[in-house]
């Protein structure tokens, strides 16, 4: 690692895609890996006691997926970029990308093409698409705006999401009032909303309507 280099934080819950992107990194002179998580929760741990300049976040990973971290890490620190690294090539996940503060989008099928210049242009605090998505979103973007919409809204708010991913990854209430501190009662009224918002009947579905959103893997 020089001086100049740019210092990395990559998370992805597969050691494997860690470590063929950390090759891709390294490789290049101004960016260097220096510190991996798992899980979107112990990315957000690391960032607190390593010094990094810009995160490297995968979509769906455990605790927390690459948006909720994302979201975690830009209240906390505001000057670091970050990049969301996913296999979906999905305009919900892009705009929810942006919402969470997040520099760029880069799908995993074509990191080694396009990694090192979505880095870059987020050092630059510049953004970042993949080529050949720009012109499909400016287009719903600007349909949207032509008809007097903003962004698309979330269905559920952001302690729904939370408890909804711990839900659908199997934790009872207890134990996700113990991640989250908050009371197990608290998590089923939480729980109950979510059920009667997205016209749901039990933790199966609930599961189903998870994976659909990306927040677990099938």
């Amino acid at each position: 690692m020089t001086a100049s280099s740019h210092r990395i934080l990559l998370a992805d819950d597969h050691a494997l895609v860690r470590r063929g992107v950390r090759l891709i990194l390294d490789a290049e002179p101004d960016l260097c890996v220096v510190a991996e998580a798992s899980d979107g929760a112990e990315a957000v741990a690391v960032a607190r006691e390593v010094p990094v300049d810009l995160a490297i976040l995968d979509i769906a990973m455990p605790r927390l997926t690459g948006l909720q971290a994302a979201r975690e890490l830009s209240r906390a620190h505001p000057d670091l970029r970050i990049l969301i690294l996913t296999m979906y090539d999905n305009d919900q996940y892009f705009f929810e990308a942006l919402r969470v503060g997040a520099s760029g989008y880069v799908l995993k099928s074509v990191a080694d093409r396009d990694l090192i210049d979505a880095c870059r242009a987020a050092m630059r605090n510049e953004p970042f698409l993949y080529p050949g998505v720009e012109t499909t979103l400016i287009r719903k973007y600007l349909d949207r705006a032509g008809q007097g919409r903003t962004l698309p809204e979330k269905a559920i708010t952001d302690r729904e999401e939370e408890i909804l991913k711990l839900v659908a990854e199997g934790h009872t209430s207890k134990e996700i009032g113990d991640l989250l501190v908050i009371s197990a009662k608290t998590v089923e009224r939480h729980r109950a909303n979510l059920l009667q918002k997205l016209g749901l009947r039990d933790r199966v579905e609930l599961t189903r309507y998870a994976i659909r959103a990306g927040l677990i893997e099938p």
